[in-house]
């Protein structure tokens, strides 16, 4: 079985990497409806930073005010954008790398459960690639300590169908993180490579990086490797 790597290069709207993630998810969707007509998609990770912008888990749909998105946006300098994804509000923007791998967890033969858990092993073991030791806690993501968050995750499954993922901060600008509570955590923190010590790193690479942990987590060896700009 192989694996691709969908990289969408630069800061791209989240606009333009949802509606990707869409056109895969509805190509599962209908391989599963009808597999003997249908071609089998390609299980894909997408990979790549977002323009500054906020999203609301599935929860929060429809109940973000107008007057907190004016607020978000600062004067357009931010986006908003509901999502369907699980979790709470979060901020997506250069310097965090996004993750949305599109799977069908049945071919896999991994539980929704149990894929969180690999999401959450796989961040584990990225970050001690590069000095950072962390954890998972009682809350969603993964930490650095109990109370600094180093990675979001906010998945959606139609059909045993994954997608939406993983937001991992590495240089990110943090300060935009003040305008929320991030995930709904009262009194925690949001933290990333960069301000745990680990200077100089690129998105990218670290993208590369997670994708080939995740395949060898899945026990696919292929990775085709391909680049939209």
């Amino acid at each position: 079985m192989s694996l691709r790597h969908l990289v969408l290069k630069g800061i791209v709207p989240y606009s333009k990497a949802a509606k990707l993630q869409q056109e895969l998810v509805t190509k599962f969707l209908a391989h599963k409806a009808s597999p003997a007509t249908t071609p089998a998609p390609i299980p894909t990770i997408i990979t790549t930073q977002f323009s500054p912008v906020y999203t609301c888990g599935r929860r929060e749909v429809g109940t973000v005010s107008q007057e907190q998105q004016d607020f978000l946006k600062d004067n357009g300098r931010a986006e908003f954008h509901e999502a369907l994804r699980g979790g709470q509000t979060t901020f997506h923007g250069p310097g965090q790398l996004v993750a949305y791998p599109i799977i069908d967890l049945k071919k896999h033969n991994i539980s929704p459960r149990n894929y969180v858990c690999l999401l959450e092993k796989t961040l584990i073991k990225i970050c001690a690639q590069y000095a950072i030791k962390a954890m998972t806690t009682e809350h969603p993501g993964v930490w650095t300590t109990p109370d600094d968050k180093i990675s979001a995750l906010g998945v959606h499954l139609r059909r045993n169908i994954t997608s939406h993922g993983v937001g991992l901060n590495i240089n990110t600008d943090l300060s935009w993180f003040n305008r929320i509570v991030a995930c709904g955590l009262e009194g925690k923190r949001t933290t990333s490579f960069e301000n745990e010590g680990v200077h100089g790193q690129i998105v990218e690479h670290v993208a590369n990086a997670f994708v080939r942990q995740l395949a060898s987590s899945l026990d696919i060896k292929d990775i085709q490797v391909e680049t939209i700009t």
